[in-house]
């Protein structure tokens, strides 16, 4: 079988004796091209020998040059020598500047690769025993192929000249002698056995089962340093052939991110997963990385239970650094565990009652920390539209009886800072305890209905997009006959959906029909503003969460404030707009004067009659948003009124830095609190009361979540009809109509 070649990929010869297994005998060349699955990695020369005395040359991956050895050592090249037994132990004795990946066949034909490659140890690469190949000697087999599957590389040890240990090498310490074996041994991808540890010496080796590497180290006397006494062996051992590092625990990963993590508290564990394979080449679990982060997050924000230890003093330092503001912390009465707490800071407090439209939303978000919860919120409306947070709740659950307890706390702290409660408008859920509240305690208040929550009410019931397209526009519709219509075209599609409609007052949800002001605001929509940074606070202890949701108020302020000293109009943008808006259709109006304040305006879309002293609008326009209409600016126009003195005040530029006049004051620090506090009594009160964490303990594993594709956001669904009754929204297997 003498001088048969043996080549793989296109136009390569492959000639073997016929009946005889793949067998590499006396100069036999096995030239693998380029193009093959096998590769190795890095521009490595590794010494491989096949057989006594004979050089077989395995050309692998470019100019790279490969030797086998098997049984005995015979005309090696390179820097590095290492005997092979007839077992094929690995020997990894190399120079730091190369980096020589070697290979071996051992019995049973299996070929493994140390150094800077790591294969499953069940990885062939020969033709199974039982398996015979009958190929004639000299054909040539222009497109045979060989294809070896290889598993990822995983680790395998190699050098590094910074992580070296020397005999003589000194540590400060015992723990410092740890870690720098811990890191070593981390870097150079082997892992340690400790069999001795204490305050005077620290013996290890090497985990890997046969490998002879061993290290101690001891105190020297009368000092605490330690020193390195000996290092046992080299390490025949080929590096980690597992995920993951024995040594590369929860406190060391904290460790390695700490710093990222206080410059960037979002780095998220599988950043910190990919920084780590990146830097130190081992791969290890999300949990594992997720933990870590959350060890060094607890030590910068402190853990949750501590949140609610510290929240009576915490409600102090509210109230010293903003006077004037409400924080209130409520704990169960048999144990003393967190109840509720409720947070309002003094300028939102005087922002709403002197400069905000009298207009109120109530929502909540459930929290998704340890302990769960509920995070309650009112929110006012400047004169631009935006969102103005008057009073945040938190409470371990929702239920009608927490409702009732914040909606009280809302009441009262309105009343104390005015002396005429002004009548307000408030949007909510239909919540049973909400609408108990409200009744309860703003008896005078206007309520009304988020269209939000009733939308999605509806679609759950019929979904079907047409139908709640037709609800939201009978919502938006301004006089009764324009909502009358769009129930009409409901019913004509669903009398189900009408019946559904009708059951609820149209007083409550509809602007046809609602006696409040609502400056155009359908829903309250409060979460859904707040999305990019209440959910994410949601998930922080206690005190953590209000201190966010504290500083984006004190920015906000900051921002609008001095955003607000740059407008040069009379009327914030968004009113200054709707109000060029109307004047430019106010031009084609026609305008009658009946006498001094009432007036009648034609336009193509009909005749409107407009009253300048009640500030209305036979449209509605007027009354429901707060502004003057077209139809009510051409009736100014025509008396040469000035269009501006006949807007809410709360739309003014005077009024909107009204708004945020005052300043939200940070908080100092957790550790400062005793000292600022001391000779006030009340603050040595707080410090006396203990809150429990609450009994709703998070249950354990992933939370379930109706998901969305983002594909499908936005997307009209298909409607389906039912062949029985002829309506749309169901199937005919599940149709109730009579017929």
């Amino acid at each position: 079988m003498a001088n048969h070649d043996l080549m793989i990929g296109q136009s390569h010869n492959l000639a073997l004796r016929q009946n005889q297994r793949l067998v590499l005998g006396h100069d036999h060349n096995l030239g693998l091209s380029q193009n093959h699955d096998l590769e190795l990695g890095q521009t490595h020369d590794h010494n491989l020998g096949l057989g006594k005395a004979h050089d077989h040359d395995l050309g692998l991956f470019h100019s790279h040059n490969h030797k086998l050895d098997l049984g005995q050592r015979h005309d090696q090249e390179g820097d590095v020598g290492h005997s092979y037994g007839h077992d094929n132990e690995f020997g990894t004795d190399q120079k730091p500047d190369h980096g020589d990946n070697e290979l071996a066949l051992s019995e049973n034909n299996e070929l493994t690769v140390s150094e800077n490659q790591e294969f499953d140890d069940s990885l062939a690469l020969a033709v199974d025993d039982s398996q015979d190949m009958g190929i004639d000697p000299a054909r040539d087999l222009q497109h045979s192929q060989m294809v070896v599957s290889l598993p990822p590389v995983l680790q395998v040890r190699n050098s590094n000249p910074s992580y070296e240990l020397a005999v003589g090498q000194e540590f400060p310490d015992v723990k410092s002698c740890r870690r720098a074996l811990r890191d070593t041994a981390i870097a150079l991808h082997f892992e340690i056995q400790t069999i001795k540890s204490d305050k005077t010496r620290f013996t290890a080796k090497c985990a890997s089962e046969g490998c002879p590497w061993r290290i101690h180290a001891a105190k020297l006397p009368g000092v605490p340093t330690f020193t390195i006494r000996t290092i046992h062996g080299t390490h025949t051992c080929g590096g980690i052939a597992h995920l993951g590092h024995q040594q590369a625990s929860v406190q060391w990963v904290a460790n390695i991110v700490e710093q990222r993590l206080r410059e960037n508290p979002n780095y998220k564990p599988k950043e910190i997963l990919e920084e780590i394979h990146r830097a130190h080449g081992i791969t290890l679990s999300y949990k594992q990385a997720w933990r870590g982060k959350e060890r060094i997050m607890a030590a910068m924000r402190g853990s949750f239970e501590e949140g609610y230890r510290l929240l009576p003093q915490y409600c102090e330092q509210i109230k010293r650094t903003n006077p004037g503001s409400i924080a209130l912390v409520y704990g169960n009465t048999t144990d003393n565990s967190f109840h509720r707490l409720f947070i309002s800071f003094q300028a939102s407090i005087y922002g709403f009652l002197n400069a905000c439209r009298p207009l109120l939303g109530l929502d909540r978000t459930f929290l998704k920390s340890k302990y769960l919860g509920t995070l309650l919120l009112a929110t006012g409306f400047d004169g631009d539209g935006a969102l103005f947070p008057l009073a945040f709740g938190v409470v371990d659950e929702e239920n009608d009886e927490n409702w009732m307890w914040f909606l009280s706390e809302l009441h009262n702290l309105l009343e104390i800072n005015t002396e005429n409660m002004p009548r307000l408008t408030i949007l909510s859920d239909r919540q049973q305890g909400v609408v108990d509240g409200v009744e309860s305690n703003f008896p005078t208040a206007f309520h009304g209905f988020c269209m939000r929550h009733l939308s999605e009410s509806f679609r759950k019931e019929f979904n079907n997009t047409m139908l709640v397209n037709l609800l939201w526009e009978a919502a938006h519709a301004l006089t009764v006959i324009e909502f009358e219509a769009k129930i009409l075209e409901i019913e004509d599609i669903s009398q189900d959906a009408a019946y559904w409609i009708r059951r609820i007052p149209p007083r409550l949800w509809a602007t046809a029909y609602f006696e409040g002001t609502r400056f155009g605001h359908l829903t309250a929509n409060i979460v859904e503003s707040l999305n990019s940074w209440i959910l994410e606070a949601s998930g922080l202890p206690i005190i953590q969460m209000m201190e966010c949701i504290r500083r984006q108020l004190m920015t906000w302020f900051n921002e609008r404030r001095e955003t607000s000293m740059q407008w040069g109009s009379i009327l914030v943008p968004s009113a200054e707009s709707r109000v060029a808006e109307a004047i430019e259709y106010a031009r084609t109006y026609q305008v009658l004067r009946a006498n001094e304040a009432e007036f009648e305006v034609i336009s193509h879309e009909g005749t409107n009659i407009v009253d300048i002293r009640n500030r209305c609008c036979l449209c509605r326009g007027w009354q429901l948003y707060g502004l003057p209409c077209a139809h009510a600016v051409a009736a100014l126009f025509s008396c040469k009124q000035n269009v501006h003195r006949f807007t809410e005040s709360c739309f003014t530029v005077a009024t909107y830095r009204k708004a945020y006049s005052q300043t939200i004051h940070p908080i100092p620090d957790k550790s400062l609190w005793k000292e600022l506090s001391e000779g006030d009594p009340d603050a040595n009160k707080s410090v006396q009361v203990i809150i429990h964490p609450p009994k709703s303990l998070k249950p354990p594993g992933r939370p379930r979540k109706k998901r969305v594709r983002a594909e499908d956001r936005g997307r009209e669904r298909r409607v389906v009809h039912c062949s029985r009754c002829n309506q749309t929204g169901h199937f005919r297997t599940t149709c109730a109509a009579p017929i």
